[in-house]
């Protein structure tokens, strides 16, 4: 059996040493386009911000380490085409620009996602990057480590784009965040939530410009200034952080189907419309718990769950995934916050009858150090209380309680029963009814 994967980073190399374990006489061969591989991205903008130093802690696992397990992994190879009729892809070298031919038994296709480049004039200029590969970290960190860099202009205030401000910031820069849209993370929390975190942002010295839209960047061979709708600001360094797009042009005649972005679309199997195809990762669906839908979820945590999946079926299982609920979380400045399940945008969209709850509340006792604020939102059946979605933000440990919610929703708690749940208490962990429980009883 011969078995091509393309793409080394989490979701191919998952299925690889996965399929590899199983199967040690299967041949697995990987193409990457670049030499970079096992690559965790989310830890760029810490490795940017001067949290660690050191690239490589990024890497889980050398290209030597794979070999030695026995895959076939060749990097600066790019798959430029795939002909599911006669089983083969085409593969171009991408230093001397040679095409060669290769066939397989069974394919997945894990190419990941890229940065969208919006359509701004001279976006090409000198000091001006993305920061979504390791080559984007690296050239970025020693951007934001010259000390004439003072300015640093960011565009989109999502994910990445909030992790940059806090790796500026950390560095001492003066920050601009430039978000077309009304509000910051608006595809995964609710209005109540950003409202909270738009004021920690706002208070460590950072200008949030929200409803603005970069148009240009000036400067003769290096940016030194950014146009919008409504003026104009200095910058030394601009980071684009508007989304990403499933890296999948290259399969537009290959008759996969896909979702309107790109995003190819796989059961629970991890399979493809087309038979002996696979996919996972930044470059696919993922099927979402709650609604059941066909969702596109670029995180780290679905890439390798279900290319772990995807390795066992290509070994031979039949095997599904669970699902997710795009359980995902950041850490804005002194803040924390986590979203899971269903936001009450995504609610109201799909239609559903439900309710809302929004709370806010303390981490723990007074007496002990460290109370603060905490702030919850739940969305949860009108009808059976059933819980669809939660979000919490505050200074410590709300990650952990978003946690929580995500195993309620799993285990189709209602709101009664969150009420009540046994919590740990301790006066420098939580107040006797945890906020969980407050937030459950109030639900009620």
């Amino acid at each position: 059996m011969r078995v091509i994967i393309i793409g080394a980073v989490a979701a191919g190399m998952s299925a690889a040493a996965k399929l590899k374990r199983m199967q040690p006489e299967y041949e697995v061969v990987v193409y990457e386009k670049t030499d970079v591989v096992s690559f965790g991205a989310c830890g760029l903008p810490y490795f940017v911000g001067g949290f660690f130093d050191e690239a490589e802690k990024m890497i889980a696992r050398t290209p030597e380490k794979f070999r030695e397990t026995g895959i076939d992994l060749n990097v600066f190879n790019e798959v430029v085409n795939v002909d599911p009729v006669s089983k083969k892809v085409i593969v171009k070298n991408v230093k001397t620009g040679e095409e060669f031919e290769d066939s397989y038994d069974k394919l997945m296709i894990a190419t990941g996602a890229s940065s969208i480049i919006p359509p701004i004039k001279n976006v090409k200029l000198e000091n001006v990057s993305t920061l979504k590969s390791m080559e984007d970290g690296v050239r970025v960190k020693e951007l934001l480590n010259k000390e004439e860099n003072k300015n640093i202009v960011i565009i989109g205030a999502g994910f990445i784009g909030l992790e940059a401000v806090e790796a500026a910031r950390h560095l001492g820069k003066n920050v601009t965040v430039f978000q077309a849209g009304n509000r910051i993370l608006e595809q995964v929390f609710d209005k109540e939530i950003t409202d909270v975190l738009e004021e920690e942002i706002r208070k460590h010295e950072v200008d949030l410009r929200l409803e603005e839209l970069v148009s240009e960047l000036v400067g003769e061979t290096k940016v030194e200034k950014v146009i919008t709708n409504k003026g104009e600001v200095k910058a030394d360094v601009v980071i684009i952080a508007t989304g990403v797009r499933p890296n999948t042009a290259f399969l537009k005649d290959s008759g996969i189907e896909m979702l309107q972005n790109g995003a190819i679309i796989v059961d629970e199997f991890g399979k493809t419309s087309v038979e002996d195809i696979y996919s996972a990762g930044d470059c696919a669906t993922i099927k979402n718990i709650v609604s059941g839908q066909d969702t596109y979820v670029p995180l780290a945590t679905g890439a390798n769950k279900l290319g772990r999946i995807v390795g066992e079926n290509l070994a031979g299982a039949n095997n599904t995934f669970q699902g997710s609920l795009g359980s995902s979380c950041l850490k804005v400045m002194d803040m924390e916050a986590g979203s899971t399940g269903l936001t009450e945008v995504q609610a109201e969209k799909l239609g559903l009858d439900f309710k809302v709850k929004f709370i806010s509340d303390f981490n723990q006792t007074n007496y002990y150090p460290g109370r603060d604020k905490i702030y919850v939102k739940l969305v949860y059946d009108a009808k059976t209380k059933v819980i669809l979605g939660g979000q919490v933000a505050g200074f410590k440990d709300s990650v952990q309680r978003t946690n929580v919610i995500a195993a309620a929703i799993f285990g189709k708690l209602t709101t009664n029963q969150l009420g009540m749940l046994d919590l740990c208490y301790a006066p420098p962990f939580a107040r006797t009814w945890d906020v969980l429980n407050v937030a459950g009883n109030v639900a009620k």
